[in-house]
């Protein structure tokens, strides 16, 4: 027979692994509920009811309930839509909403399909941009472009600084770019301040670069061993978050150039910093 002392300490073993369990289920199943929450908001504000005394009489590409275009920029956007539906086979349709949708309405107003992208914008949440789009355009352009689309014109800085109406027009942009070329894994373009992360990690990368290859023994001019153990370290901040972002995105040579000055600056500095200089042995 066990213990009785060891008997009740398995037992409370037991009952705090179960608890843990429960306790992680819980957690699991939280961050689940908030996740789907949130992707689905977007279709449920463009998809709240059925409404379709807000669609207008006459066929359009454009439907301006928020009037966030002005009559020159509803024009010209749904006549350019129409032209490149022609042109390439894909449908593309722009919502703008307050107060007021037509819900489910507009699915069968314009005919949705999978081979059809609708962009909603909304002011009323955090970002004002959200897509319905087809199965047919995953191939082409996955979902972290879409969520990366999202993110770039939505959000409330680029907003505020450009506007409602150059969100929607340069969000419509960026989908028939990548549709003529053949698809996108990210949103072409480099924005300002994405540049500035991308250098600011190549800077720091070219650090621990210096720093690693620091000469560690007499008459040593570079540690190259240093630098290779910790090249993992370096070259994910220099190549993964300071080069492909920028190659990715862009064909211009200048941020790339500039991001590789960094790196070697911040090399240079790293390695002629005094703090790592190492005194000479005194004799005895």
């Amino acid at each position: 027979m066990l213990n009785p002392e060891l008997a009740t300490k398995l037992r409370s073993s037991s009952w705090l692994s179960q608890k843990w369990v429960i306790y992680s289920l819980a957690c699991l199943l939280a961050v689940c509920t908030w996740v789907y929450s949130g992707a689905i908001s977007g279709a449920s504000t463009a998809y709240a009811f059925d409404n379709p005394d807000l669609l207008p009489a006459e066929k359009t590409t454009v439907i301006d309930l928020a009037k966030f275009l002005s009559s020159d920029q509803e024009t010209a956007l749904a006549k350019d839509l129409e032209e490149f539906e022609q042109q390439t086979g894909w449908k593309l349709r722009v919502l703008t909403q307050f107060d007021r949708t037509p819900g489910l309405a507009v699915k069968d107003y314009w005919g949705l399909d999978n081979h059809s992208a609708l962009l909603v914008a909304d002011p009323r949440g955090g970002n004002i941009l959200n897509f319905s789009v087809g199965d047919d355009f995953y191939p082409l352009m996955p979902r972290v472009f879409w969520i990366e689309l999202q993110t770039r014109y939505g959000n409330q800085f680029y907003v505020r600084d450009h506007g409602e109406d150059q969100a929607i027009i340069r969000a419509i942009e960026s989908i028939k770019t990548c549709i003529r070329q053949g698809g996108c894994r990210v949103v072409p373009g480099l924005p300002r301040e994405q540049w500035i992360l991308t250098l600011v990690t190549s800077i720091a990368g070219g650090i621990v670069f210096g720093f690693a290859g620091h000469p560690r023994k007499e008459g040593q001019v570079f540690s190259w061993q240093w630098a290779l153990i910790f090249s993992p370290l370096w070259a994910m901040l220099f190549i993964a978050f300071g080069i492909g972002p920028v190659i990715s995105r862009t064909s211009d040579w200048l941020p790339l150039f500039r991001n590789f000055a960094g790196f070697a600056i911040g090399a240079l500095v790293a390695y002629l910093s005094p703090t790592f200089n190492r005194s000479a042995p005194s004799e005895t």
